[in-house]
């Protein structure tokens, strides 16, 4: 009988040894004659786990981890082929606390099947979502998006269903569907998850807003620091092609749609999503003045749907399973699942889904375990390198994105980063401003000299030098930053500054040198 094995294909899986880990369990099988069908499946989000190898039994999926080449064949004089104990046996996968408290919708086949198997996909409730939306009248479709709540997990949090309706209602002979998979926040990698791991979900929801809209092209724009997931994608779409998911009549509705995989260079404004467009049609990714907006007139001046690849991929879920069942989880005007990104100086670093409402106390010491490095958390930065940095008395703020706006902080894309108390808040502030610097598309003049002028004022601050006046002016220089900026860039740059300088004010104070004595 084949014993069917999982290990990870999932790019961090892979830069913790998981393709050695494969080929051991390979040799090993050959040497013994051991009848394994190796599955390279996506990760289930456990960083710390990974390389998590998974065992088919009876009684459901038995996970080992982390798991070495060297560990290979102890795993299997110990029984591993029959779920048998081990140092290394972690129980049933979905048993373990991380995965079992999640609330998994948008993946909740990611580690579950192998990425490129359309029969694993189905098999998994895949396509329901889409069999539904062939039946309907696009703006139908467009109604039940709207009804379940579901808005940008891109960082914007504005309502899909309203930039659909958008593009639906717009006059235009052709339409296009943009998934916006440009993830550079440091500290995430849920777009990525999902394009390893679940790629058919992706195409789905893709296919879906393009029924519904009238759009009959789509685009994955991607950065060239995701080969796996470029090469996973490009695959997907030719398997969804030749079984008839995509191309002029999907699933033999007579209606088309059809896409394809674009790769920018990976600079950071291009996820904005102006300068993707223009990366898209060839241009230099600089920033367009809105209006007019992408949804009227976006790409090569169409109108143009551009959402991230989380809200695309939880298309399937509210279609499939309806909108009031999608709008059942989260909580005020943010309803659904947000799949939290946790990485940093912490025990549990991963992906954890999760209905819209948890504590940012719960997360980090709950769920993320607290600092790797056993010292206290003093600062958690939510929404990546341009978010705002939390100290300990605003952990009791829910995960939601109005609570997180009354506190001057963003959820963005939920990346959360932890640090401990050694952690110098004005060299982050400084470090803030210095991205911006480096990342500007040049546009505008508050993002391109602002940012430029921050980096000396916090290098005054940090010298001692009139700290009094060149604080105010750091803060001067965000509000310009704020208000001025074209786009998000520049203005969010002033969210971590100002944080840090609003809640650790002491490490902008910092001690007057003593001059050494004669």
């Amino acid at each position: 009988m084949t014993v069917r094995l999982y290990v990870p294909r999932d790019a961090a899986a892979l830069a913790l040894g998981a393709d050695r880990v494969a080929k051991a369990f390979s040799r090993e099988a050959e040497t013994r004659g051991l009848d394994i069908t190796i599955v390279r499946n996506g990760s289930r989000g456990m960083h710390w786990l990974e390389p998590l190898v998974e065992v088919e039994t009876a009684e459901g999926r038995i996970a080992y981890g982390p798991v070495r080449p060297a560990d290979v064949p102890a795993l299997l004089d110990a029984g591993l082929l029959d779920g048998k104990a081990h140092p290394l046996c972690l129980g049933g996968t979905e048993e373990i606390p991380f995965l079992k408290n999640q609330t998994r919708l948008t993946f909740a086949r990611c580690g579950v099947i192998d990425p490129l198997s359309l029969e694993d996909y189905k098999a998994h409730g895949g396509l329901r979502g889409l069999e539904k939306a062939i039946a309907m009248a696009p703006a139908d479709i467009v109604k039940k998006v709207t009804d379940s709540g579901l808005r940008g997990r891109g960082g914007a949090g504005f309502p899909t269903g309203i930039k659909w309706k958008t593009v639906l209602d717009a006059p235009g002979d052709q339409k296009y569907i943009v998934c916006n998979a440009d993830e550079g926040d440091s500290g995430t990698f849920a777009d990525r998850m999902i394009m390893e791991g679940d790629p058919f979900v992706l195409i789905e929801g893709m296919a879906i807003a393009g029924l519904s809209t009238g759009a009959t092209k789509g685009y994955v724009y991607t950065r060239s620091e995701y080969p796996h997931a470029i090469a996973v994608m490009n695959d997907a779409v030719a398997i969804a092609r030749a079984a008839g998911m995509l191309g002029p009549s999907v699933l033999g509705s007579g209606r088309a749609f059809d896409m394809e995989i674009r790769v920018g260079a990976g600079a950071y404004v291009c996820g904005e999503e102006t300068a993707l467009l223009n990366s898209l049609e060839g241009k230099r990714g600089i920033v367009r003045a809105k209006p007019p907006l992408p949804a009227l007139q976006g790409f090569m001046g169409r109108p143009t749907v551009v959402n991230n690849v989380i809200s695309l991929a939880s298309v399937p879920v509210v279609m499939g399973k309806g909108a009031a069942y999608y709008r059942d989880f989260g909580m005020g005007r943010s309803r659904g699942t947000i799949p939290i990104q946790i990485a940093g100086n912490v025990k549990h670093g991963g992906l954890y889904e999760t209905a819209f409402g948890l504590t940012l106390g719960e997360i980090v010491d709950t769920i993320g375990g607290g600092t790797a490095s056993g010292r206290p958390v003093r600062a958690v930065q939510v929404g990546g390198p341009l978010g705002a940095y939390f100290p300990r008395a605003l952990f009791d703020t829910p995960f939601d994105y109005e609570a997180f706006a009354a506190k001057d902080g963003l959820i963005g894309h939920a990346g959360i980063t932890v640090f401990d108390d050694t952690v110098d808040m004005l060299k982050q502030a400084r470090f803030a401003m210095e991205f911006c610097a480096v990342e500007s598309c040049g546009k505008c003049t508050p993002c391109r000299i602002g940012s430029t002028r921050g980096v000396e004022t916090a290098d005054k601050i940090a010298q001692g030098i009139e700290p009094e006046k060149n604080r105010e002016l750091l803060a001067d220089l965000c509000n310009t930053m704020k208000f001025g900026s074209l786009c998000a860039l520049g203005g969010f740059t002033p969210y971590p500054v100002m944080s840090a300088m609003t809640h650790f004010p002491e490490d902008f104070s910092p001690a007057p040198m003593v001059e050494a004595a004669e």
